[in-house]
């Protein structure tokens, strides 16, 4: 007796195409095992004001907007959006295109009228999910979705800012994280960074002093000396104290960065921080909003051989952080009042029910509008954290199964 030969999954499907097909073989493998009549991804613009269809010449399609319309609601929800459309033979299911939190965009698939229900919007929701994690590895051998992100060109500082962060956002049971960076396509000196594991989780905000290249080459050189420092398993404290000498080693003390760099134990909601600088910390916890007060300690690589020291604070299930950069809580209209001192308060509590992604957002867009021109004075960079907290539960059974 033959036994039949198995049909490969999606997933090694997509992982077998090579890396600028990824749409075409989606297409192909939707239309065989769903019936799907046309698939179209679009991926979010840098400034994530619109969605971006991928094509091949010139790379991206007539956009969309990013917060309204079918598409733009499936992506600010991070929710399926079933769009009935004007053509009765066929609707528009339209999918969030998310990897661990970061929101690439969405996928727009269109199938015959009568075969969308939920179990069909699930399997294409897993679907979804498969090709965004293809779309994230292929962009390290192409630069087709690079492109297609792009409504004009980057500057050179901001092809290097991009391309040194770890993405937008980044989700797991314990948090949320959402950020954003303006002016998304001449950034230059601020960043942002995270890295997560079994119990912890470490975020840093970068200001590197200046602009444009020098910015950029300042804020890739601290960033990467916090990097090698965690990665080797050293401190908090030490990873700024080992930043610090690498920044004044390479700069004699004429130009630094400001870095708040936090860590969080995640069972316990333990905060260890070090504020190197300028970015401002403020907890949302209930209807309350209040400034996380740390010790100021002096920027990286000012003078040579810096000490830095950790300080604690606690966070808890329900509350919200939010860093913002200096070029955000100072930022000032055009009358000279600062958008730290009240603005930025105003904007935290009209966003508090928003996902942390649109929180970010919406904070720079009011900043921008604070200041009177899309035009901004300096680099503006907005971290926002949802704090779950860790179920206890869970930790022990954890342990039991270790």
């Amino acid at each position: 007796m033959n036994t039949p030969e198995p049909v490969a999954s999606a997933e090694s499907l997509l992982r077998a195409a090579p890396p600028h097909l990824l749409v075409a073989t989606a297409g192909r493998l939707l239309a065989d095992r769903a019936g799907a009549q046309g698939v179209t991804l679009l991926l979010a613009d840098y400034g994530l004001t619109v969605l971006q269809p991928v094509t091949h010449l010139p790379n991206t399609g007539e956009p969309v907007p990013a917060q309204d319309g079918p598409a733009g609601r499936a992506f600010v929800s991070q929710l399926p959006v079933v769009e009935v459309t004007h053509d009765p033979a066929g609707e528009v299911v339209h999918l969030p295109l998310t990897v661990r939190g970061d929101r690439l965009g969405v996928l727009s698939v269109r199938m015959p009228a009568g075969t969308v229900d939920p179990t069909a919007v699930l399997r294409l929701g897993d679907f979804a999910t498969a090709l965004a994690h293809e779309v994230t590895t292929a962009g390290r051998d192409t630069d087709l979705y690079l492109q297609a992100r792009r409504t004009r060109r980057l500057t050179l500082a901001a092809e290097m800012q991009w391309q040194l962060l770890p993405g937008r956002g980044c989700a797991r049971e314990e948090y949320v994280v959402g950020a954003h960076l303006e002016p998304a396509y001449a950034i230059g000196g601020d960043n942002f960074d995270w890295s997560t594991g079994a119990d912890h989780l470490t975020l840093t905000v970068t200001d590197g002093m200046g602009q444009g290249i020098d910015a950029s080459l300042l804020t890739s050189l601290a960033v990467g000396a916090m990097r090698n420092a965690r990665r080797a398993g050293i401190g908090l404290a030490d990873q700024a104290c080992l930043a610090d000498q690498a920044v004044y080693a390479q700069y004699g003390g004429k130009v630094y960065a400001s870095t708040l760099l936090l860590h969080f134990a995640l069972d316990t909601g333990t905060v260890h921080a070090v504020d190197a600088g300028s970015p401002q910390l403020y907890r949302q916890r209930g209807a309350d909003i209040e400034q996380v007060e740390l010790d100021a300690q002096l920027p990286l690589g000012m003078f040579e051989e810096t000490l830095y020291q950790e300080q604690t604070f606690q966070v808890e299930p329900g509350d919200r952080l939010i860093v913002v950069s200096t070029g955000v809580h100072g930022a000032r209209s055009a009358d000279g009042g600062l958008f730290g001192e009240r603005a930025l308060r105003q904007t935290l509590s009209a966003t508090r029910s928003a996902p942390p992604h649109e929180a970010a957002r919406s904070v720079v867009s009011g900043m921008i509008t604070h200041f009177g021109s899309k035009d901004l004075a300096a680099d503006a960079a907005v971290v926002c954290l949802d704090w779950n907290g860790r179920d206890p539960g869970a930790a022990g059974r954890a342990r039991t199964d270790r």
